[in-house]
């Protein structure tokens, strides 16, 4: 009996251990980065695809987009028109694994998505040595940002915009979630799981959804280390919201189906102290996960410019919405009940 239970073990143990994550890490440094026409040339000379939305005259104000996990830098389409309008220029790349970039659908790590965040923005700084400079990012970008601005080597930049931060770190799962994970990246680290069945709702934008959905470069189906490493990610995000003190916008709705109202209500109680006027926390009733392409995006877009302007101008005003002056006890009651 204890021999067959010996070598049931051994099986077991084998077979947690007969797979690894791939991760599709960059190469060592060999160049300074550049903001090319149609790319972002990273420090190990990838290239990784750019978009940018530029003003007529030079821009008041530039902003850095990070984009979601699965998504790419075409979800910075609106805003970046938007600001355009208002003097500011956008620039978004797709990051490592995401839309056209190389290795579509691997992980690259989580220091090579803080590392090319840091070089990007020098580069930018570079291109824009007197013009204020913001970081703003999506989702999963969010969490990039706040890995990189939370660290010990933040980026070159001014401030940073958040919209939906992913910090749904592994403290704050269950247990199930956390160890159906570890064994799946230990045993089907290359199976695609789509979110079909999940009955979740990114946004009220039905349309958008709906291109989204053709868009070929939206990736529809995710590798399980892909997940594990957007994890290990957010792990990192929440950690770093203790030293996260850069002046910052951070958003998000009410009805938010991604990222928890717990974590995120974690996250905020996390935050440094930092001297009036130097952060403002947005909790919009009626937005969903996507607020900047939400039906309702116009009203996060108008809060997003008078924050850019203002910070732009070493000043600071209420946001247009008022959605600043609403309190975290909705994010409280969610969490008691588990959301």
């Amino acid at each position: 009996m204890r021999r067959g239970v010996c070598a049931a073990a051994a099986l077991l143990f084998a077979a947690l251990t007969a797979c690894a994550p791939t991760i599709k890490s960059p190469g060592p440094a060999v160049e300074a980065p550049q903001i090319a026409p149609d790319s972002f040339i990273a420090t190990d000379g990838t290239r990784l695809p750019l978009r940018r939305w530029l003003p007529d005259g030079e821009p008041k104000a530039v902003i850095l987009g990070l984009h979601g996990f699965n998504d790419y830098s075409n979800a910075f389409e609106d805003p970046g028109i938007y600001l355009r309008g208002k003097g500011v220029a956008t620039f978004a790349y797709d990051q490592r694994g995401f839309g056209a970039s190389p290795n579509t659908g691997y992980w690259a790590g989580t220091e090579a998505y803080v590392g090319d965040l840091r070089a990007a923005t020098a580069a930018l700084r570079a291109a824009y040595p007197d013009t204020p400079l913001f970081v703003m990012g999506e989702s999963m970008g969010g969490a990039v940002a706040m890995a990189a601005f939370g660290g010990s080597n933040p980026p070159p930049a001014d401030g940073t915009i958040l919209i939906a931060p992913a910090v749904w770190g592994r403290e704050t799962m269950d247990v199930t979630k956390t160890v159906a994970l570890w064994v799946s990246v230990r045993t089907i680290p290359w199976m695609r799981f789509s979110g079909e069945g999940l009955d979740i709702v990114p946004s009220d934008n039905r349309d958008m959804l709906r291109k989204l959905f053709r868009d070929p470069l939206v990736i529809k189906k995710t590798r399980v280390d892909a997940i594990w490493g957007l994890v290990n990610l957010m792990d990192l995000a929440l950690d770093n919201a203790r030293t996260f003190g850069p002046p910052s916008l951070i958003l998000y709705g009410e009805k938010d189906e991604i990222i928890p109202k717990g974590p995120t209500k974690e996250m905020l109680e996390r935050l440094p102290p930092v001297p009036p006027g130097t952060r403002r926390v947005a909790i919009y009733p009626s937005g969903y996960h996507m607020l900047t392409r939400d039906l309702e995006a116009r009203v996060v877009l108008d809060d997003i410019a008078v924050w850019v302007s203002a910070h732009a101008r070493g000043a600071d005003l209420p946001l247009p919405s008022g959605a600043d002056k609403r309190g975290w006890d909705v994010l409280d009651k969610a969490a008691k009940k588990g959301g």
